[in-house]
């Protein structure tokens, strides 16, 4: 693998001091704790948690406390929050800050799903310019001294374009940073991401960093987005699905100490079972570790030459010791396959027509009769 390198590139989010300009996208039941020390043991940056309804929390459901736990070694901590009403996201931010539970927290507003959308949530609530201000503004007043970032899209579709209003209001707003996931929600995962939008977005906001995501499968591309938009760091999504060690090709991208990457067959088996392993100690549970695993052996195994059979029994597997004696049938020393095992990888879908509440992009305010529906829109869901 060929890696293009950068003069070494620190970024700072509030008091957060990075080696690194990366940060690692939330992605529902991707980027557990299990995921994110996976991440960390190979590079060096910021690790989000899978994005955490505010409402939820709140309300202290089980599954979402257990899911804002990080583990010793993650440092800083990160959480991202979800939500639709000013007063339950301010009452979220206040339980994380007040418990201790991150050192960093960010607000989603990317979230391209039909459910979020047609309630009002995720991509389409910066149309709402008094309600998103509203949002930031008081998460940002509860969360005093945690620095408090954004992620946005672009906009609904091209003919309702949110970015660029939403970065200022949110840079007024006294945000660390601001993320821009540079498709709109009508692009879902689809086409190319528009880094040009980028660049727009990083000349209009000036006083705090602005970070580029989409269409980052490898080091080179990082290196390029920052170089082609002057931003401040870059958010990678679905390009480390399957590879946790593009941390390390990132870090080493960036001038920072990593640790060579050579992808055999062999360092990617044990790679996968470090992952098992990792969940299954999240879960505390070994079937269901083994079963979660399940859903990466796709993307682990791009382009190598991992028979059905192999590929069939990790993806049915229920034990450890099953995965290890599969993966003990691989030719280890398989060298890395090139552009077999590169590019696009997770889903991608197709540009549609998002789905919207009724007369919403009529006016730019939140009609009283709205406030009710919306609530429909905290659910759990991510995406962005």
């Amino acid at each position: 693998m060929t890696v293009a390198t950068a003069s070494a590139r620190t970024l700072n989010i509030g008091p957060i001091a990075l080696d690194v300009p990366v940060v690692l996208a939330p992605m529902a039941g991707i980027t557990n704790t299990a995921f994110r020390r996976l991440c960390r043991e190979y590079g060096a940056g910021l690790y989000v948690s899978e994005m955490i309804t505010s409402r939820a929390l709140v309300e202290r459901n089980e599954t979402t406390m257990r899911l804002i736990r990080h583990h010793e070694s993650e440092t800083p901590r990160s959480i991202q929050l979800y939500g639709v009403d000013p007063h339950t996201i301010s009452e979220a931010v206040r339980i994380i800050v007040d418990e201790d539970h991150a050192d960093h927290i960010d607000l989603n507003f990317g979230c391209p799903v039909p459910k979020v959308t047609r309630k009002g949530g995720g991509a389409a609530l910066p149309w709402k310019s008094s309600l998103f201000s509203q949002i930031v503004t008081q998460a940002v007043k509860a969360a005093g001294d945690v620095p408090l970032t954004i992620k946005m899209r672009k906009g609904i579709d091209p003919d309702h374009l949110t970015f660029l209003d939403a970065g200022r209001a949110a840079e007024d707003a006294g945000v660390s940073a601001i993320a821009l996931h540079a498709r709109t929600a009508s692009e879902f995962y689809s086409g190319f991401a528009d880094w040009n939008a980028i660049g727009e977005l990083k000349q209009a906001v000036t006083s705090v960093p602005v970070l580029g995501n989409g269409d980052i499968w490898s080091a080179d591309d990082a290196v390029r987005m920052m170089q082609q938009t002057d931003c401040d760091g870059v958010v990678v999504g679905r390009g480390c699905l399957g590879r946790p060690w593009l941390f390390g090709e990132l870090a080493a991208a960036f001038g920072a100490e990593s640790h060579p990457v050579d992808a055999t067959l062999g360092f990617v088996a044990d790679a996968f079972r470090r992952h098992a392993e990792l969940l299954v100690e999240f879960f505390e549970d070994e079937d269901r570790g083994c079963r979660d695993v399940r859903k990466h052996v796709a993307w682990y195994f791009k382009g190598y030459p991992v028979g059905g059979d192999i590929r069939t029994g990790l993806a049915t597997a229920s034990s450890l010791a099953e995965i290890d004696e599969l993966l003990g049938q691989l030719d280890h020393t398989a060298p890395y396959p090139g552009a077999d095992a590169e590019g696009q990888r997770g889903r991608s879908g197709r540009p549609k027509r998002p789905a919207l509440p009724d007369k919403w992009l009529e006016s730019r305010e939140l009609a009283a009769s709205a406030s009710e529906m919306m609530r429909g829109a905290e659910i759990e869901n991510s995406g962005g």
